[in-house]
């Protein structure tokens, strides 16, 4: 069976990596003042970053309307493909993964098959990645969605924040843990539970706080499992270099990747945002 796969744009993989496994993207958008943008192809992340610093009021995003999936699944069908599988940013966030569902059964002839990340960026694209090499495999798509179920338990992520107002105003983060973190000068750990953002620990500063994380890397490392982590930034990708090199002389067996946070996580996390996710490589 041909199975398409489909994931969505805060997975933030490069294009040329996308064609490379032939996986199709469905962008989420950004709205800046009057003016909405689909990020990956009408803005930049380096592009956003820079427009937002000048405008007084916070960005809002929104989901892809289900015209767009319906679109997207009738093009896969008149390419052959008879299944698809869509991996897309924890519904806990987001309403993609439900609009997804809603709009597979519009679509006559093909097989879909909405598979929930319970996360997003870095982390969601090792799903959509491992995806595509099974699909090109020509795994059909009940052992594709085995082999995505298997891995949560594998993968792991973690995020450091400069400013938690811009969780709290986009609504992924309470008011009250929001307050908390702003008082104390905390630079809280966050991370994905019941597909939601919450905090793992708080710590004082950031450089502490990028060392726990990479702590916590380092009890996975030690147990002798191969990995591959991602490094997400917020427009911070000169020390997320310095960061990687430092993780590689730590841990030579793992595989280090760079990622970013676009526009529309960058929403939510602001600029200046780390993050750092893993799993297991595959066998």
């Amino acid at each position: 069976m041909k199975t398409a796969i489909v994931t969505d744009s805060t997975s933030y993989l490069s294009k040329e990596l996308c064609d490379e496994l032939h996986i199709h993207m469905i962008p989420l958008s950004v709205v800046i003042g009057q003016e909405t943008y689909r990020e990956e192809l009408d803005i930049t992340a380096e592009e956003f970053y820079e427009v937002v610093r000048t405008e007084a009021k916070l960005p809002t995003t929104t989901q892809p309307p289900i015209g767009e999936f319906v679109k997207l699944y009738e093009c896969l069908a008149d390419e052959g493909y008879e299944a698809v599988i869509g991996i897309y940013l924890s519904s806990g966030i987001s309403g993609t993964y439900q609009t997804s569902i809603a709009a597979a059964d519009m679509v006559e002839g093909l097989a879909v098959h909405s598979f929930d990340s319970e996360i997003s960026c870095g982390p969601q694209a090792f799903y959509a990645i491992r995806a595509a090499e099974l699909a090109l495999e020509g795994k059909g798509p009940e052992a594709i969605l085995q082999e995505l179920e298997a891995m949560r338990s594998s993968v792991k992520a973690y995020f450091v924040v400069d400013d938690l107002n811009h969780l709290k105003r986009g609504g992924r983060l309470s008011s009250a843990q929001a307050l908390i973190g702003g008082l104390l000068q905390v630079k809280p750990l966050l991370y994905f539970v019941d597909k939601v953002i919450v905090p793992f620990e708080k710590i004082r500063t950031s450089k502490k706080a990028l060392k726990r994380v990479a702590d916590l890397f380092g009890e996975d490392y030690e147990k002798g499992e191969p990995l591959e982590a991602v490094i997400i930034h917020a427009n911070r990708e000169k020390e997320a270099r310095l960061w990687v090199e430092e993780l590689k002389e730590r841990f030579p067996e793992a595989t280090f990747t760079i990622s970013y946070f676009g526009p529309v996580i960058g929403t939510h996390l602001g600029e200046g945002a780390f993050g750092f996710g893993w799993t297991k490589k595959r066998d």
